[in-house]
């Protein structure tokens, strides 16, 4: 066993508390008594084990995004699919059990680090890239900066699957409501508030308000390419004039009265926000929610300096793992999942993949009848923001909890911007020294 897999058996715990959890993932101590259910793979079996796109924990939806295409393509082998949904499946279960999976599916910021690299079951495939003359120039160039920036030596540990982006939601009837023109794509923040203005208003027990949008993935997806983290050293950088400007960017639409903030998910539910910025999958949801709601969407604003730039890449990736004995049979699986007969499957059922070519694109949700009459257009308007640069060899991962920059201390405590940033830089500095202080710990009790 090595050495980082003897810490991870001994920090599990501690570690998830101190890196956070995204929308809820919190694993669970090690479920022995699931050995047997989870299963090890045998030599004619794909073990594939996937964690975020959430919707992949639902078989049958794995069954025609995956595991049919896969199967035809690859006749003399099975797929073995486990999602970490349930106790005794999570990370440190399969890793206590011996099992651990052929390719991992995941969201690459937020768990890569923290659950596969940290755990030593990284594996960079740029020779597999080679052998197999895999052309990562067709996928979008940001989504493949997001995979070789992990490290300054560029390796390649995934290739991406699917990019959950941001749009802008708008509700028709309020904009005629109160005569406003329509946003379009490639509006600026600069002219998204100026509608805002116009759209938040009182009437009676109705309170419409102009513009909402999730600042924890506004900041973290930023479209300044902007990090958090010191790209040398071990802390936290984001008392900067760069990060004041995306603070106080969003700020200024929830400084106009009875803007406060709302969270975008009652968009469709109770139909007062006039735009919302949200991620394509509400495409769904929101007509699901109310199917008499009156909306489209359009390409989220962008800063006046940068204009028709996308979020970065909101990405759900696949791995192969370093213990696998079947890296060659995976990779080909992964490289067969990015052809473009797949991809344009992909993409009629709603799935924002990295291929987007002019057959993707106009294949769009095609299979989705709540995508029909939609400007699905504006999902691949302009250019995806770049990913920021690789961190120096060495220097530790921390989930910076960018959400708390304005809940609460700008929401709840009224903070100014530079006070905001400067507090919670220091809880993460101090969030590093803490992990680095646990490591050098552990790593003493693994020497004795």
């Amino acid at each position: 066993m090595s050495l980082r897999l003897k810490r991870f058996s001994l920090l599990a715990l501690s570690l998830i508390f101190l890196a956070g959890c995204e929308q809820g993932m919190v694993s669970n101590p090690v479920a022995t008594g699931e050995k047997k259910a989870v299963g090890q793979s045998s030599e004619k079996e794909l073990f594939i084990y996937t964690v975020y796109p959430p919707f992949l924990s639902k078989e049958e939806v794995f069954e025609k995004q995956i595991g049919q295409f896969v199967r035809k393509k690859f006749p003399d082998i099975t797929i073995k699919h486990v999602h970490w949904d349930n106790p005794g499946r999570q990370y440190q279960d399969l890793i206590a059990a011996g099992t651990i999976p052929d390719i991992i599916i995941d969201n690459t910021r937020m768990n890569v680090q923290r659950w596969i690299i940290d755990n030593d079951l990284q594996y960079d495939m740029r020779d597999l890239i080679k052998k197999y003359n895999f052309d990562t120039s067709r996928l979008n160039p940001a989504h493949m900066a997001q995979m070789s920036n992990m490290t300054k030596e560029g390796k390649i540990y995934g290739l991406p699957y699917n990019n959950n982006d941001f749009v802008l939601f708008y509700n028709k009837d309020i904009f005629d409501k109160f005569g406003v023109e329509y946003p379009k794509d490639g509006m600026t923040y600069d002219e998204a508030y100026e509608k805002a203005k116009k759209l938040t208003r009182v009437e009676g027990e109705i309170t419409y308000k102009g513009f909402s949008q999730n600042p924890g993935h506004y900041m973290n997806y930023n479209q300044l390419s902007l990090s958090p983290l010191s790209q040398t050293e071990d802390k936290a950088s984001m008392n900067t004039p760069e990060w004041r400007k995306v603070v106080d960017n969003l700020r200024r639409f929830y400084d106009i009265p009875a803007n406060q903030f709302d969270t975008v998910e009652i968009f469709a539910s109770k139909g007062n926000i006039a735009m919302a910025v949200a991620t394509v999958d509400h495409l769904v949801s929101f007509h699901e929610q109310n199917k008499n709601l009156n909306f489209d969407i359009v390409a989220a604003p962008s800063f006046s300096d940068v204009p028709d730039t996308r979020y970065q890449p909101n990405l759900y990736s696949m791995y192969i793992t370093k213990q696998s004995t079947k890296k060659d049979l995976a990779f080909q699986v992964m490289a067969s999942l990015l052809s473009d007969e797949h991809q344009i499957e992909l993409a009629k059922e709603g799935v924002l993949v990295p291929v987007e070519s002019k057959e993707v694109q106009q294949a769009f949700g095609q299979n989705l009848p709540q995508m029909r009459g939609k400007n699905t257009k504006a999902i691949f308007h302009g250019k995806t923001a770049m990913p920021p640069a690789a961190r120096a060899e060495g220097v530790l991962w921390y989930d910076v909890p960018m959400q708390n920059v304005f809940a609460p201390l700008i929401f709840k405590e009224s903070k100014d911007s530079a006070t905001a940033l400067r507090m919670i830089e220091e809880q993460s500095t101090k969030g590093l020294e803490t992990k680095k202080a646990s490591i050098a710990q552990v790593d003493k009790a693994v020497k004795k």
